[in-house]
């Protein structure tokens, strides 16, 4: 199994925000400029993803990230998250799922789809975004949700940043706890809980009230 590929972040600690290994560093002259004025992100559709840890409900933007919404909401649909792990957890940043089932066995996805970070909206705490190698459009089915505000993960002048498609509305404090579990280097895999964290089911659920 091969390792995850490493990401600097502003304090010089190397993360993985992809489970596949990528090739080459982010080629700068074609990063699209970032919206400087980004949108709000907007709640069309909501899901509530049962973990052994807890419930989270996770709003959903389709208006403003098409692309990536509607490729979470096709792997929705064909239940392709029930029985994956939440596969990476570091305390004070993110925890990452989606891809792989227990034993660290990967699934099969679809093809990569289109970086759309350049919408501009930030990751905030709270927020879902989309998890891929060092090549830009190279995100399939993998998530993570950010524990603390990571704005060194925006696109930015130098980078494509990570494409944030939702967020939080509720079960953020059962995220938090997915954040702190003991970890352990398994098979080149870093920061892997020691217990595993199954995400059970995501199913489409009533947006909370605003």
């Amino acid at each position: 199994m091969k390792s995850m590929t490493g990401l600097i972040l502003a304090s010089s600690l190397s993360l993985a925000l992809s489970a596949c290994d990528g090739s080459g560093d982010e080629q700068t002259p074609s990063i699209p400029t970032p919206d400087p004025t980004p949108p709000t992100l907007a709640a069309d559709v909501c899901y509530l993803m049962s973990t052994t840890k807890g419930d989270i409900t996770l709003a959903i933007d389709l208006t403003n990230t098409p692309i990536t919404g509607k490729n979470f909401k096709q792997y929705v649909d064909k239940s392709f998250y029930n029985g994956t792990l939440f596969h990476r957890t570091i305390n004070n940043f993110m925890i990452q799922g989606g891809g792989f089932t227990t034993g660290l066995q990967s699934k099969p996805t679809n093809a990569p789809i289109k970086n759309e970070a350049s919408v501009g909206i930030s990751n905030k705490r709270g927020t879902i975004a989309m998890a891929r190698t060092p090549v830009s459009d190279s995100a399939t089915s993998q998530f993570f949700i950010n524990v603390l505000d990571n704005p060194q993960l925006d696109a930015s002048a130098s980078s494509y940043g990570y494409a944030v498609f939702g967020k939080v509305v509720e079960g953020m404090d059962v995220a938090d706890q997915i954040s702190i579990v003991p970890t352990k280097t398994s098979n080149g895999f870093s920061d892997t809980p020691v217990k595993e964290i199954l995400i059970n089911s995501v199913k489409e659920t009533t947006c909370p009230a605003a």
